[in-house]
């Protein structure tokens, strides 16, 4: 039972080190196309938040590659170095996808309002896995006296369920970020057409991560599901 999880963990770890890989790949090649506009990313995030008439959300610098996020609860679209100070295709690809979730909570974008209610219960979910194997990889014969593993394979669905649905949830997110993005650059002329189109294959490829995410969620909760069925048969 052990081993299926395993390999199921396993295999999807390797998909997304390749779809990161190759993430990684696009944003280095695009990042050496200087953008005509000679815009940098912290340039056109503040440009694209203006747009939308979004005056109480700053752009700030963070530490790391690909670092990049939006904070809705202190209103800063955060964006790596790379991102902040880049004049390049990547740069301003990622700016404005992260100016992009800002853009949804200011319209009270549906699934954003979703995700943000859902974060604490994957938070605790998580938690609550972690108890599980830690019990599981010390506790041994105690540990399925004091859980019997039925229960505690059960508890493991729910808690795989909230991950299964949380990814889920977030796709439609990510998609509609990148939509945004995508339109105010072309619509803005912030890109020429090559950068536009270097601008959509690195989003793309950001939004593939997500997708192995939720395909690996989602089959993660069948096997165990799987399991807990065939065990009561």
């Amino acid at each position: 039972m052990g081993f299926g999880a395993l390999f199921i963990g396993l295999f999807f770890m390797l998909i997304g080190w390749m779809v990161s890989s190759r993430l990684k790949s696009k944003f280095k090649e695009y990042s050496q196309v200087h953008l005509t506009k000679d815009l940098t990313g912290a340039e056109v995030a503040r440009l694209m938040l203006a747009d939308h008439g979004i005056h109480d959300v700053q752009v700030v610098s963070v530490e790391g590659q690909l670092t990049d996020h939006y904070d809705p609860s202190s209103k800063t679209v955060n964006l790596s170095q790379e991102v902040f100070y880049g004049r390049n295709a990547s740069a301003t690809a990622v700016a404005s996808h992260e100016c992009g979730h800002a853009v949804q909570h200011a319209t009270a974008y549906s699934m954003l309002q979703v995700r943000s209610a859902m974060a604490p219960v994957q938070n605790i979910s998580a938690s609550v896995l972690n108890f599980i194997f830690m019990a599981m990889m010390f506790g041994g014969f105690f540990a399925h006296s004091i859980l019997p593993w039925n229960t505690a394979i059960l508890v493991m669905i729910v808690c795989y369920g909230v991950f299964a649905l949380f990814a889920i949830v977030t796709l439609p997110v990510e998609f509609d970020a990148s939509r945004r993005a995508l339109v105010w650059v072309k619509n803005r002329n912030i890109v020429t057409t090559g950068e536009y189109a270097m601008a959509q294959d690195a989003l793309k490829w950001a939004a593939m991560t997500y997708v192995v995410a939720a395909i690996g969620a989602i089959t993660t909760l069948v096997y165990y599901l799987m399991q807990y069925l065939g065990g009561r048969d």
